[in-house]
């Protein structure tokens, strides 16, 4: 389990988060929505202890700032959107990096690594790409590769910036429901950036609305997604769908009246 209570950080005299909560329990998505500058991504890095945030942070009740690197890197999988593209490695190599964390120091890899690796690739529908170099690969390929990377690691809590980003429609969503399905599974908790509402209304079990650094508003996705809550916030005119169980929303920009 992910806790996170009352976190705060700033960038200089600018803060960005604002006393944000967050509960990500194992079995289910949390998915992180709001407008751009909101602090989706400022608080993916606090949970993982990529930034110096202030408030409680906790995997599995242990304290994120106690933990060595090592340990957050056994226990969480990190997808970000800023990665090494210029590296010179196969896709094969970039996707075993995902084991380091549990090899000794300077060990090699073993027949295992290789197979975890090799299934990873070919939950993202990637095995094809394995000998290619990674850097000649397109944004969606080198974004499907470092998702492998993330499965490679085994971890019990996934954290994904956009995962969809750079994705066609099957991809983006073939991505999520492997996402989904391995919370069930393998009893995995994943924290989720997206910008796609419908995406988020799909994959997702809880979602956290974030505008300026604070929570507008957080629980189920049937709750999260009401028009007068995501109008508020993202400044649109919205219209919801409810459709054989499944949520859909229009936007439109508001018109002003004269």
């Amino acid at each position: 389990m992910i806790l996170a209570e009352d976190v705060r950080f700033a960038y200089g005299a600018n803060p960005v988060l604002a006393g944000v909560s967050l509960s990500a329990p194992a079995g289910r998505v949390v998915g992180l929505i709001g407008p751009n500058g909101s602090g989706k991504t400022t608080l993916l890095g606090a949970l993982y202890a990529a930034l110096d945030a202030r408030g409680r942070i906790e995997l599995d009740g242990d304290p994120v700032g106690e933990l060595g690197a090592r340990e957050v890197a056994r226990r969480v999988a990190v997808v970000v959107q800023e990665h090494a593209g210029d590296l010179p490695l196969r896709v094969s190599d970039m996707v075993l990096l995902g084991r380091l964390p549990h090899r000794a120091t300077f060990s090699r890899t073993t027949g295992d690594d290789d197979a975890i690796a090799a299934a990873a690739l070919t939950q993202v529908g990637a095995v094809h790409l394995a000998d290619r170099e990674f850097a000649a690969l397109s944004g969606g390929e080198k974004q499907r590769v470092l998702i492998a990377r993330a499965l490679t690691q085994q971890a019990t809590h996934l954290l994904l910036d956009e995962p969809t980003n750079h994705l066609d429609i099957r991809y983006a969503h073939e991505i999520l429901d492997l996402v989904r399905r391995l919370t069930l599974t393998a009893s995995t908790s994943a924290v989720v950036v997206l910008h796609d509402l419908n995406l988020a209304a799909r994959y997702c079990d809880d979602l956290i609305l974030l505008d300026s650094g604070t929570v507008a508003v957080a629980g189920p996705v049937d709750a999260v997604l009401q028009p007068e809550h995501v109008a508020r916030v993202y400044g649109v005119t919205v219209r919801r769908f409810d459709l054989d169980g499944d949520i859909h929303l229009s936007f439109s920009p508001r018109t002003e009246h004269r």
